[in-house]
Order: structure tokens, then C-alpha cells, then sequence
């Protein structure tokens, strides 16, 4: 549709509404499953007022939403530090991002993002074309940046205060004319873009500098001619830095769109499959009335989720609706309750039950591409890497599977080869794999946009692994966590434990697939070697179950009220203790091996006094010899025999021994100076001869284990190696922690 006299282009600011919407409106949940649905709701009506509403006047003829991407734009390369200290959305409105982008479609309006470009330089652009081509334009937001737009025919929105906003509205905010706005904002800044304008110049006294001198470079070059000295001297300091605050704020009105302006003509929504979102985010009310609004019946709600379609399959449509058998309106965010767990239950028993052949084996970037389209479009997808080991700092990745709902997943092999290397899996045939570095490049920004939600069990891993990659996952759930915070009580939050808790299956453990690779034992075999059609089971269930278990966790933590556990305590830690593992602990080498010869010396001298005391030589690392040593040969009271028939020799029983003082003096020695031996044993064996094989060959560090939910305590626990048992009330567990040392500086 052509842009002429009479055309009013509405331009919608979608990434400012979004979180605009997010913090002014009361927050909303589904009642099926908890998931926040505030903002969603807040797009829908306005959308709503804005295309079916409106005045005849106002009515748009041209609209269209225009979003951010999470990619890095030609502003960055001017200013490195550009909008670098924005925190991260709030993680209740991370899996909103998605549903408005569909939101938007089932309204029929174009939605439009461009790598490299800001939202604000679409709409720039947009606008300005708009105006050449004579239509008027109609700005959706109230975001100060876009108000240097301002001009005849160019005018803003503020649909939650129901405000136009034109001249007169900025120079009350402003204080200067809509082209001298950049100006300002120039010698201002923008702390929270990270805009760095001129020290100790607000926008009060910018607004005063740009009327007296008309414009920034005029001001720029009479700077010397300002009678206050700090300022003067600010300004002539920060000249450039101004100048570079200009090209921050200026919005781009020639960006070349890939969309052009006259493909976004209005368009009537196809009810069907409006009214099907709607009922699918259990908008009721708004339902009822968009659909007496177009005259149309109601659509029943939907019984199940059609999730086991294939995106091949299922083309271009919306993906599955995840949520069922609601007839409630949303509820607000903290009013858990039995029956949102309950509608959620339900909901949960009618998923499709899990189909091993139903997997998918993504061998070609194009079907990766599509798998990937279909997580932006749900705005969430469940991810588990596969690597050759369990330390994720000598790891290499083998593949990687997802799922974007339950029953469908994938599996992306990337380095899978057989024991011989000759790529024959038993039919005479190579699987083609897509190349590493091509899988990653197309998953890097997906995994590192904060308005896709990722979810993984035990998440750690796959970020402290993907991060030897050069990807950052941000935003992102941990159904280990979920359940620990949930149930901390319990001891195990595995993930074969977890599905055969929760979702009554039994899953493929690692040990069962591995038994696939070929060769006749385990050691030497890893997931590398594992056939591909088999990887692929094992690898997309992982994924499908870490899906359905956070379906069933997230309500659970509304309604037990445990969200905020989990959200500001639990999860946010995750980055912090992968950083962790990833920086390592530098260990001096020579400290333990020092400390090792001496522990040996000492073990050796306290064999001696052992065997003397004893009256012969025996194995003093044999519980059974020591036992028979001290109840059968000394006759030593308190002795007892385990189910085998062997003498006990526990550490606290020997404790007991040595504090009896009833026993004959040569007898309590020699029990003193077992403990002293074993201790010295445990201590040589356990750290100053272990450690040193923990030191990575790369970074000369050790990279310990962190688990978060380890323990029903709540405390860290280390592991591979163990670091929080190393003594510290007696003299050789201090000698081995001064191994610990940090870098010169």
C-alpha cells in the first residue's frame, strides 16, 4: 500500500512499551502455569485500542512494531562502553519477549528488527520516509530519544497517559526546539545508555547553552567565551567527548530497511488465529471482547498441546500452545495457589508422552536455522551440550540438543567419530555433521539474547563450557535448582532421578548409551564415540525432560512461594560460581611436592613405631589385619564385627581406644600412632599427592567443582578435587593451604 497525502504511519516503539508495561502494570500470571503474562497482556490492549479503537480519524493505515535486537549496533563500534551498564531484564518478563513478538503477529501487524540497528533508527527512518512521501506519522512511545523527531506531521503517543506529544511537549521538557534535543543530550548524557556528555552539565543548563548559542558546534567553538570557569574549562576538556555523545543520541534516518514502508499497510487480524492466542494466554476477557468486536464466535479452548509436530512440518505457524483447560483470568503474579498447580497438573498429564523416534537429528545449518527461528518465535528453548568429560574446562563439545516443547526436540551432532576414526557407524555410511564453528556462530546469538529464555539442568556446566567457546548464556533457568529449592530436603536432583520422579519415565542413563560406542570397555570411550542415531535419543531426551520438568517446577514456586529463593537466591549465583571455576585457584607445585616428601618421611617413621609397638610387621592400610591386631592378638575391649564378619576400625572407634585410659600405656600408643599415621596417609594421598594432578596443563590452575545443590544444608560443596575438607586446626592442613596463592600484584 503507497504512502500518500491522507497516510497516517503508526510506528510503534515495541522494545520501550515492553518494559514500560512490564513495571506500570500489575503483574499478571497464567492460571494454568504460572507464566508472567503482565506485559503480554498490556501489548494486546493496546494493540487492540490502537487498531480497533481508534477514532476514524486516528486510525492508522500504515502500522507496524518495531523492536530491539540483542546484537551489538554501529554504536558500539563508536563507543565501546555504549549502554554496557544496563542490567539485565527482569527474568519475569524474559519469556514475555517472545510471546508479544507472536502476540503481534496474530494481530497481523508487521514486526520489524534489524541487526546492527537500534529500534529507534528503524523508526527514525521509517518516519522520515513517511514524511518525504506526504503521509503523517503517528510515533507509539514515550521515549525522550525520539522526540528530536518531532516536527510538522511527525508527532508521539503516550497510550498509557492517552497524550500526544508535539512541540510544546518538548520544550517543556526540554527546554530547546525538537531539532535541538540531540544538542542537549549531547552535553547531558545518559547514564543509562551509557552516554558519557559532558561532567557536571545537566539537561537544565545544557538547554541553557544551546538557546544562547543555537547549536552544540557553535557552542563547541565560542567555548572559551562562557564567563563560569568550571564550566568553560568542562567544555573545552570534553569537547569530543561531546561530539561523540552527538553520534550517540542521533537517531539514523537512512538505514537501509529490508522491509520497505509500503508493506506495512494495515491488515485485518484472521480471527481464528487471533482469538487462539488469546485464548491461549487465557486473556478471557479481552477474548470476549475482541470477538464480539468482529462479530465472530468465541474458539473453545484448546483440550491439549499439539506439540509433536516438527518445525519442517509445521512450516511457518505459531508453535504449540503450552497452556490448557483454563477458564480463569490471569492471576496476579504471587497469588500461588492449589489451583494453579492443579490446572497445571492437569495440563501436564495430557502432554505427549515421550517418543524416542519422534527426535530429530539436525545434520544441515538450514534445519538448525529453522530450529532456531522456532525458539525466537516460543521465546524459550530447553538446551543440553554433550562433551568428551565431565570437567567442563577439558571438555570439547560433541553436540547439542534443544526442545521448544514437549515432544519435540532435536539433536545437533558437531564432533562425533567412531573408536577407529573412520567415520563407519555399521551401514558404510558417514552422518554428515554440521561444522562447529558454523553451528556456533548461528547459535551464539540466540543463546546470548536476554529475551530468550534458556532453560538446562545443571546450566553450569553448559555455560562454563560454551564460555571456552566465546558464548555468554544470558537468561536462563536451571530445573536442578528449581527442584532443590522446591524439595531441598531431598538428596538427589539428578535428571534420570528427576524424570522418574516427576514424569514417571526412565531415561537413558550415560552409562546405557555409552555401551554403545564401540570398543570393550568404557574407559577410553566417550560421547564423541557414541553412533549418532543413538547420541540422539539419549541427548534429545535430556532436553524434552528438562522441558517438562520446568513446566511442572515453575508453578511450584509460584504457588509455594519459593520464586524469590530461587530467583535472587539460587539462580543468580550461577554466572558468579561459574567465573569461579573458570578462573581456577593457583597452586604452588613445589609446595606440595615439598610437603609431600616430608609427609612420606613421617609416614615411614610412623610405620616403624607402629611395627615396634606392635611386635611385627603388617599392612597398616588393611582394616581386617588392624582389626585382628587389636581384638584378637591385644584383646582390646570394645571391639565389634561388621555384617562380613570384619572387625570395625572407624576412625571414632580407634578414638575411643586411645582415650580409655584403662588400657595398657604401650596399647594406647599404638593406637595414637595408627591415627597419626592415618591421617598423615589421608592427608598425602588426598591432597599433596592428588592435587598436583589437578592442575590444568593450560592455566596452571585448579578448577574445582562448585555444586550449588549438593547439600540439604544449604553450603557450597566442592569437588574434583574436594577443597572444603582440607584441615585447618592442625599444622599439616595449614602447611597445605599455603599451596593456595595468588597471582604477583
Amino acid at each position: 500500500m503507497p504512502i500518500v497525502k491522507g497516510s497516517h504511519v503508526y510506528l510503534i516503539d515495541g522494545s520501550g512499551y515492553i518494559f514500560r508495561a512490564f513495571h506500570a502494570l500489575p503483574p499478571l500470571t497464567r492460571p494454568s502455569d504460572g507464566l508472567p503474562v503482565g506485559a503480554v497482556y498490556g501489548f494486546c490492549n493496546m494493540l487492540w485500542k490502537l487498531l480497533g479503537d481508534s477514532k476514524l480519524s486516528d486510525r492508522p493505515t500504515h502500522i507496524a512494531v518495531i523492536f530491539d535486537t540483542a546484537r551489538d549496533t554501529f554504536r558500539t563500534g563508536i563507543y565501546e562502553a555504549y549502554k554496557t551498564n544496563r542490567p539485565p531484564p527482569p527474568e519475569e518478563l524474559v519469556p514475555q519477549f517472545g510471546l508479544i513478538r507472536r502476540a503481534v503477529k496474530a494481530f497481523n501487524v508487521a514486526c520489524i528488527e534489524q541487526d546492527g540497528y537500534e529500534a529507534d533508527d528503524l523508526i527514525a527512518t521509517y518516519a522520515c520516509d513517511a514524511l518525504r512521501k506526504g503521509g503523517d506519522v503517528t510515533i507509539v512511545s514515550s521515549d525522550k530519544d525520539l522526540m528530536q523527531l518531532i516536527q510538522p506531521g511527525i508527532t508521539m503517543l503516550d497510550t498509557m497517559k492517552n497524550k500526544r506529544i508535539g512541540r510544546e511537549e518538548v520544550l517543556e521538557r526540554f527546554g530547546v526546539e525538537p531539532e535541538q534535543v540531540v544538542d542537549v543530550q549531547a552535553l547531558s548524557g545518559d547514564a543509562t545508555d551509557n552516554v558519557p556528555g559532558v561532567p557536571g552539565i545537566g539537561v537544565k543548563t545544557a538547554a541553557e547553552l544551546i538557546r544562547e548559542f543555537g547549536d552544540l558546534d557553535t557552542l563547541l567553538e565560542r567555548a572559551h567565551e562562557i564567563k563560569q570557569p568550571k564550566r568553560r574549562e568542562r567544555l573545552i576538556e570534553f569537547a569530543e567527548q561531546a561530539r561523540i555523545s552527538r553520534e550517540l543520541v542521533r537517531l539514523k534516518c537512512d538505514v537501509p530497511v529490508k522491509v520497505p514502508i509500503e508493506r506495512l499497510g494495515v491488515q485485518d487480524p484472521d480471527p481464528n488465529a487471533l482469538l487462539s492466542f488469546l485464548r491461549e494466554m487465557e486473556f478471557n476477557t479481552l477474548t470476549r471482547r475482541i470477538a464480539e468486536k468482529l462479530g465472530v464466535e468465541l474458539p473453545p479452548m484448546p483440550e491439549k498441546p499439539a506439540a509433536t509436530k516438527r518445525p519442517a512440518e509445521k512450516a511457518q505457524s505459531d508453535p504449540p500452545a503450552l497452556a490448557k483447560k483454563a477458564d480463569t483470568t490471569a492471576l496476579p503474579a504471587g497469588a500461588g495457589t492449589p489451583a494453579a498447580v492443579v490446572a497445571f497438573a492437569e495440563e501436564a498429564s495430557v502432554t505427549p508422552a515421550i517418543d524416542r523416534s519422534k527426535y530429530e537429528t539436525v545434520t544441515t545449518i538450514e534445519r538448525l536455522q529453522q530450529w532456531i527461528a522456532e525458539a525466537r518465535n516460543v521465546g524459550r528453548f530447553s538446551i543440553d551440550t554433550e562433551s568428551t568429560s565431565r570437567d567442563p574446562m577439558q571438555a570439547e563439545l560433541v553436540g547439542f540438543s534443544m526442545a521448544i516443547a514437549p515432544g519435540q526436540a532435536c539433536y545437533v551432532p558437531l564432533g562425533h567419530r567412531p573408536a577407529n576414526d573412520s567415520f563407519d557407524f555399521g551401514d558404510g555410511s558417514a552422518p554428515e555433521q554440521i561444522s562447529l564453528d558454523v553451528a556456533l556462530a548461528a547459535m551464539k546469538p540466540v543463546l546470548e539474547d536476554p529475551s530468550i529464555l534458556k532453560i538446562g539442568h545443571n546450566i553450569k556446566y553448559d555455560w562454563l563450557l560454551l564460555s571456552r567457546y566465546g558464548i555468554e548464556i544470558k537468561s536462563f533457568d536451571d530445573t536442578l535448582l528449581m527442584s532443590y529449592a522446591l524439595d531441598g530436603g531431598r538428596n538427589n536432583h539428578g535428571l534420570d532421578e528427576l524424570a522418574a520422579r516427576h514424569l514417571k519415565h526412565t531415561t537413558i542413563t550415560f552409562d546405557k548409551v555409552i555401551e554403545h560406542a564401540p570398543g570393550p570397555k568404557r574407559n577410553g570411550k566417550t560421547f564423541a564415540n557414541v553412533p549418532i542415531d543413538k547420541a540422539t535419543e539419549y541427548a534429545a531426551e535430556d532436553a524434552d525432560v528438562t522441558l517438562r520438568l520446568w513446566m511442572r517446577f515453575k508453578p511450584r514456586l509460584v504457588a509455594e512461594r519459593m520464586t524469590t529463593v530461587y530467583e535472587t537466591l539460587e539462580r543468580p549465583l550461577v554466572p558468579v560460581i561459574a567465573s569461579m571455576e573458570r578462573a581456577g585457584i593457583k597452586v604452588d607445585r613445589n609446595v606440595l611436592s615439598r610437603l609431600s616428601g616430608n609427609f612420606a618421611q613421617s609416614i615411614a617413621r610412623l610405620e616403624e613405631e607402629v611395627y615396634e609397638l606392635a611386635g611385627h610387621k603388617f599392612n597398616l592400610g588393611s582394616p581386617r589385619q588392624l582389626g585382628e591386631l587389636l581384638f584378637e592378638r591385644l584383646k582390646l575391649p570394645g571391639g565389634k564385627r561388621t555384617k562380613s564378619g570384619q572387625w570395625e576400625t572407624r576412625a571414632n572407634l580407634l578414638d575411643d581406644l586411645a582415650q580409655n585410659e584403662e588400657l595398657p600405656e604401650q596399647a594406647r600408643k599404638l593406637v595414637n600412632t595408627m591415627l597419626e599415621w592415618r591421617q598423615l596417609a589421608k592427608l598425602k594421598s588426598t591432597y599433596t599427592d592428588a592435587l598436583p594432578t589437578y592442575i590444568h596443563p593450560e592455566t596452571g590452575r585448579i578448577h574445582t567443582c562448585y555444586s550449588l545443590a549438593a547439600t540439604t544444608t544449604g553450603r557450597l560443596a566442592s569437588s574434583d578435587p574436594n577443597l572444603q575438607n582440607i584441615p585447618v586446626r592442625t599444622k599439616e592442613g595449614r602447611a597445605i593451604r599455603t599451596a593456595f596463592v595468588a597471582e604477583p600484584g
